[in-house]
């Protein structure tokens, strides 16, 4: 069983930054392959980014790619997005998740949204 808490999310002005942190709970965080999802008020859930286990390997949303970067700290059994350049667009609540799909999977893992775990989310605002 895996627990993930999200925290950092808050209001920030259009242009600027927040980090948003997830920390896991259980073993074996490393062979877990992690992922960001946001849920926007009356939108559905979508994809943000996403990296595997080992760190190595990143995929990003196309709206967010080149402004958000996600890792991750195995020691620290936390995932990080930073984010900049925040547009209104940005507003939502976002949520960690985590699969013990192999990292050749993930992609289908996150297109059917099939993650394992996920977190209660955070909520992001960004103000115009």
């Amino acid at each position: 069983q895996v627990q993930l808490v999200e925290s950092g999310g808050g209001l920030v002005q259009t242009g600027g930054s927040l980090r948003l942190s997830c920390a896991a709970s259980g073993r074996s965080f490393s062979t877990y392959q992690m992922a960001w999802f946001r849920q926007a008020a009356g939108k559905e859930r979508e994809f943000v980014a996403a990296i595997s286990g080992s760190g190595d390997n990143t995929h990003y949303a196309y709206s967010v790619k080149a402004r958000f970067t996600i890792s991750r700290d195995n020691a620290k059994n936390t995932v990080y997005l930073q984010m900049n350049s925040l547009k209104p667009e940005d507003t939502a609540v976002y949520h960690c998740a985590a699969t013990s799909a192999s990292e050749a999977e993930i992609l289908l893992v996150i297109q059917s949204g099939a993650m394992d775990y996920w977190g209660k989310g955070a909520l992001v605002t960004v103000s115009s």
